[in-house]
């Protein structure tokens, strides 16, 4: 068989987007999808992304970490796949779409996409750390010398021994200015550091918020890959309104048989 696939990053978290609206694609097959995920002997992502027909939205979007099995909400891959729609002329300036945590908005500039993330209801705050559920799990920590620290091992240690076998995404956070921080993360599932987390960025607002470390309602997230901004309301129920805005570039297309 042959899979025409586009390749797509935003803010350097990678991704494989196929298009699988007439259902050829084996999404059943994690070997094959952690296949075209390796970095040596495949494609080469984060992850790998299916979009598919829905009922009554614009679209459904399927997505798989890069060990082939099925991951929880990707915001940057969220983002990837507005712009793809936009490609495909399934959408103009506005999408409906429905992944894994549920209904999403976004709205499209060009190469920006702003992107409706799920209301956040709770915040745990433990001494360190705090943990966010912003569609997936994430594990909080404010640090010092971010850029030389070992984020990989770190991330490993504190996912393994804290989180169990499902896991949590570990983020490590350093303060640049009041709605300014610098954001490394270890993912689970790629089981390593990315350039970026969508999902990542949107909990450490949050928890940047909710700890008084800011006290702007618009946060700028410094990652590897780039700056992404996250917007959100604060209301006696928790975090609304939140919007998770940066670029996304669809980098090439191939053919993979």
């Amino acid at each position: 068989m042959e899979y025409i696939f586009y390749k797509y990053q935003g803010t350097g978290n990678d991704f494989v987007i196929i298009d699988n609206r007439q259902k050829n694609f084996p999404k059943n097959n994690t070997k094959l999808i952690a296949q075209i995920c390796d970095r040596k002997f495949g494609v080469g992502a984060d992850g790998l992304l299916l979009l598919e027909d829905h009922s009554s939205a614009d679209f459904t979007m399927h997505y798989y970490n890069a060990d082939g099995n099925i991951g929880s909400m990707c915001g940057n891959g969220g983002r990837c796949m507005v712009h793809f729609a936009n490609y495909l002329n399934i959408i103009d300036s506005f999408a409906v779409f429905e992944a894994i945590d549920g209904m999403h908005e976004a709205a499209i500039d060009k190469n920006i996409i702003s992107l409706s993330m799920n209301d956040v209801d709770t915040v745990k705050i433990s001494g360190t750390h705090s943990f966010v559920n912003t569609g997936s799990p994430h594990h909080v920590q404010m640090v010092s010398k971010l850029e030389s620290m070992d984020v990989v091992t770190l991330g490993r240690e504190i996912r393994t021994n804290m989180y169990g076998e499902a896991g949590a995404n570990i983020n490590f956070v350093e303060r640049n200015e009041d709605d300014s921080f610098s954001v490394r993360t270890y993912e689970r599932g790629v089981e390593n550091e990315t350039l970026s987390c969508g999902t990542g960025v949107t909990a450490v607002a949050v928890a940047m918020y909710e700890n008084g470390m800011t006290n702007s309602l618009t946060v700028t997230l410094k990652t590897s890959g780039g700056n992404l901004s996250v917007s959100f309301v604060k209301s006696e129920s928790g975090y609304e309104s939140i919007k998770l805005i940066g670029p996304a570039t669809q980098v090439f297309k191939g053919i993979w048989r």
